[in-house]
């Protein structure tokens, strides 16, 4: 059963703790602070966030539609920062049929996640797409 995921004191805190481990690429190798301009305030927010790799690069929200996930839709850029290294870079949505097979690597990678997801990392490709609605997935590439 999906959760409802709620940024707590303590999470909040965790966050804190692991973005400086993530400028100075002290995490796990897929784990990026992503930087976006606010939609109405501009003013830049950051959280830490894990990207699908496989050949092509995949911006996954596992809580769902966050702050940052409309701001991100909104500016189509956003930066990821991680060991010192910043990169600007465009993010599109896509699909709910070309999402569910990134949802499905994501959950099988990060298992601190997957109680935000209905469909467990065995469950078949089917699940994940009808999923993909409530967990926005957007394409990574290179700013031109």
């Amino acid at each position: 059963m999906e959760r409802y995921y709620r940024l707590s004191l303590p999470r909040r805190l965790v966050n804190l703790l692991v973005r400086p481990l993530i400028r100075y690429g002290v995490v796990l190798r897929h784990t990026y602070l992503l930087t976006v301009p606010g939609r109405r305030t501009g003013r830049a927010y950051s959280t830490p966030v894990t990207l699908v790799e496989d050949g092509e690069r995949w911006l996954v929200a596992p809580y769902g539609e966050r702050s940052w996930v409309k701001n991100a839709r909104a500016a189509g850029r956003v930066e990821l920062s991680r060991a010192g290294r910043t990169e600007r870079v465009r993010v599109t949505p896509v699909a709910p049929e070309e999402a569910g097979a990134v949802l499905k690597r994501y959950v099988a990678a990060n298992p601190s996640t997957r109680r935000f997801f209905g469909a467990k990392p065995d469950a078949p490709l089917a699940d994940f797409v009808a999923e993909a609605g409530g967990h926005p997935v957007f394409r990574v590439e290179a700013a031109e």
